[in-house]
């Protein structure tokens, strides 16, 4: 903007300032691209968070490719959980064997393996992260699986406004650990997960496609690879020298935190069944899940560390467990080792309770689900043992970790931090449920018009479901009686049809007040309907809520929810039918007005002298623009034998009406254009008067004469109404039923309508 000042007519001063104002803004935008340019540039600090044997088996695989890669990424090693308790191993050691520099070491866990134990080791580790990541500072943190030291480190980073790239996450197994899962995944900024179903759980889970990453589990890139090392060494090792390939079982269960009581029992009918079935077995002890330590008290009673059959570890290297799983003659217990790694080298296995139901698994495993008795359990055993499956790749290919490396490369720390969630569109929904609890929730409408009588069950989208008809009766008594059953009748259609009834819309001719539910005048169509309560016998009938207002306003409704008016602030409905009514919408609320008279659009006077209207006055533009008042007007000319022109023929006891008249204009009846041109000339003028009094934006014709109505009122309009006016759009109706449709809006969306 500067660039345009010119130098004229200022003083050395102020072209001194300017200058220099100049080159300090060039300065700065040079210093803005540098740092861009630094941060596209510079390294990507991963911070990779292990809390146990088993999630590190997991992040080795990406923790070595992000060390041999030193130009684009600075690897921080957290350490935190059960690595650092004595009890579980020290497996901390593994990792600085493994030559990674740890940056932190973190003991979260409060002991006591119980669920209070869990719950105040998240609260410990949710003290202490902060400090750690405040200097750490990472860019992503990357966090593995379900377990409560995940969550607490995905809640720390993600209200620390720290990227989060979670593995594993849209899995399915079972108990507390889906619900861990899954809050680390809403966490969580960046998904790489191993399955094509967990990244279609994922994408229902509404997280961005753009940032799940379909890698594999990157354990399976080293299960995979081909090794030198020799397995029987391995084996020797860890059950002895006499103990061969295929001739052990290799057990591993852990406690569901849901049901800490049955899977102690169920540890228990396994250490059983194990005995009874007399072969060597390598187990380890469970994890530290609320339940372990009474599951190492049932290990302990039964002997089985000083049992000759047994050899208990609390725990081995991943390399040389996953080659005691490989070459081992069946896997028993609930570990996702068995699930997920056994697979890949078809290792028969033994699933044992709840904790991994609806795992992907090959047909490497048989479930049991539960067992009173270790029977069960042996059957299992002599149906598993010593077989050989075909290798699984469910969970990999052995490529996730330059997938992962890959992606990690490809995220952009300048895109916003904030997540956005992709949700899918919500559609009506559709049930047979008997609870009722996804029924198509609709209202019972009801039009009392001069002639008939009719009851329709209409849908939030303005569908009707179902129409009733019947001729209006003549008294109070009978017409009542007859709403009641017509609506009884609708209620229990409903019911088979799987609607909801939400309550009743009535829509009626002459005065009402919507308040009270009461008709104050009728029209002269619609006998012993003057101070009527009706909202308190339909109600009671029905045990229904009731809403009522005139034919006009429900007009105006109708084209609301479901027409012409949706969206538009200020808008005016005009009914022309066998009278002239309407409805007026003023900054989107429904005018009644203080004696309930507003909108009584048909009895604008348009002459000072004119033909007498129903309502007892003369000149409305009822009286010259109505379906009866044309009908009037047609028998004049027939009484006269100036209505029927060549081409026209009346049946012989045919009443003359309107459609006559208009059949004689479009014929080339003079006298029949005239009094066409007059009605139409009225309802313009009494259009250009409520425009000139409301200022609309929108006027809508409805009812039977609305087509031949709109293009003479668009005339009318352009030729006497003010200038700012004169471009007002009149539009008819697309609405079928629209007396119908307002009185269902009135249920459907009452909340909207004005309420005094």
């Amino acid at each position: 903007m500067e660039s345009s000042i010119k130098s004229v007519g200022r003083n050395p001063h102020q072209l001194y300032y300017l200058n220099l104002q100049r080159r300090s803004e060039k300065m700065e935008r040079g210093m803005m691209e540098e740092q861009n340019q630094m941060v596209s540039k510079r390294k990507l600090r991963v911070c990779v968070a292990t809390c146990n044997r088993a999630d590190y088996s997991k992040l080795a695989p990406i923790m070595f490719g992000l060390k041999a890669h030193p130009e684009s990424f600075e690897l921080e090693v957290m350490v935190l959980g059960s690595h650092l308790i004595d009890d579980y191993g020290n497996t901390f050691r593994m990792i600085e064997q493994d030559d990674f520099d740890v940056s932190s070491k973190l003991h979260t866990i409060v002991r006591g393996e119980d669920e209070a134990a869990m719950v105040e080791s998240v609260g410990l580790a949710l003290v202490k992260l902060p400090d750690v990541l405040q200097r750490l500072r990472p860019d992503i943190l990357v966090v593995h699986g379900d377990r409560f030291d995940a969550l607490a480190l995905a809640t720390a980073a993600a209200l620390m406004n720290i990227r989060i790239l979670h593995l594993e996450g849209g899995e399915v197994s079972g108990t507390i650990d889906d619900s861990i899962r899954h809050a680390i995944s809403k966490l969580s900024h960046y998904h790489a997960c191993c399955t094509r179903s967990a990244e279609q759980h994922l994408i229902a889970m509404c997280e961005d496609h753009s940032r799940i990453l379909l890698a594999g589990c990157p354990s399976y890139d080293k299960l995979l690879s081909p090794t030198k090392n020799n397995h029987l060494d391995t084996i020797h090792t860890w059950l002895g020298d006499t103990v061969q390939e295929n001739q052990y079982i290799v057990a591993l269960q852990h406690p569901v935190t849901t049901d800490i009581q049955g899977s102690i029992k169920i540890y228990g009918l396994m250490l059983d069944a194990l005995i009874s079935f007399n072969k060597k077995t390598l187990i380890l002890f469970p994890n530290i899940d609320a339940g372990s330590k009474g599951m190492v008290r049932v290990m302990r009673m039964k002997g089985i560390e000083q049992h000759p059959n047994f050899r208990a570890m609390k725990h081995i290297p991943f390399e040389q467990f996953i080659q005691l799983v490989a070459h081992a003659g069946c896997m028993i217990g609930n570990s996702s080792c068995g699930v997920r790694e056994a697979g890949a080298y078809g290792t028969p296995v033994i699933n044992l309770g709840s904790r991994q139901t609806g795992r992907e698994t090959g047909e490497n495993v048989l479930h049991v689900r539960d067992a009173d008795t270790h029977n069960k359990i042996y059957h299992a055993l002599e149906l598993q043992f010593g077989k050989r499956y075909p290798c699984s790749k469910i969970y990999g290919d052995g490529n996730a970790v330059p997938r992962i490396l890959k992606f990690l490369r490809s995220i952009k720390l300048d895109e916003p931090l904030q997540k956005s969630f992709c949700f899918p569109p919500v559609k009506e929904a559709f049930s047979q449920d008997i609870d009722h609890i996804l029924e198509t929730q609709c209202a019972l409408a009801v039009d009392l018009g001069g002639t008939n009588l009719r009851v329709a069950i209409v849908s939030m989208r303005g569908k009707i479901m179902r129409k009733y008809c019947k001729p209006n009766p003549k008294t109070y008594e009978s017409r009542i009686q007859l709403i009641l059953s017509m609506s009884q009748d609708a209620i229990q259609d409903a019911v088979r049809l799987n609607c909801r009834i939400l309550g009743v819309g009535v829509s009626t001719g002459g005065r009402v007040n919507p308040q009270e539910g009461v008709i104050l005048h009728s029209t002269k169509l619609i006998q012993e309907w003057s101070s009527v309560d009706l909202r308190t016998p339909l109600s009671d009938a029905l045990h229904l809520p009731v809403w009522l207002d005139n034919d006009g306003n429900c007009a105006a409704l109708a084209e609301k929810k479901f027409g012409h008016g949706q969206g538009v602030e200020n808008f005016v409905t005009i009914i022309t039918g066998t009278g002239i009514g309407g409805g007026i919408v003023h900054h989107h609320e429904l005018v009644h007005g203080s004696t309930f008279c507003a909108g009584e659009l048909g009895h604008i006077m348009v002459s000072l002298d004119g033909p007498e209207c129903m309502c007892g006055s003369r000149g409305c533009v009822e009286a010259y623009a109505s379906g009866m008042a044309l009908q009037r007007e047609a028998k004049r000319l027939h009484d006269e034998d100036l209505l029927i022109t060549e081409g026209m023929e009346l049946k012989k006891l045919e009443a003359v009406s309107a459609v006559h008249l208009i059949s004689a204009a479009q014929q080339g009846n003079a006298k029949a254009q005239a009094v066409l041109k007059t009605a139409s000339t009225a309802l313009g003028v009494a259009v250009v008067n409520i425009l000139h009094m409301t200022n609309p934006s929108l006027v809508i014709l409805s009812g039977v004469l609305a087509s031949y109505y709109q293009s003479p009122v668009q005339d009318i309009i352009s030729q006497r109404a003010l200038a700012s006016s004169q471009g007002i759009k009149v539009v008819t109706s697309d609405l079928e039923e629209p007396a119908l449709l307002g009185a269902a809006s009135m249920v459907l969306d009452y909340t909207t309508r004005r309420s005094c």
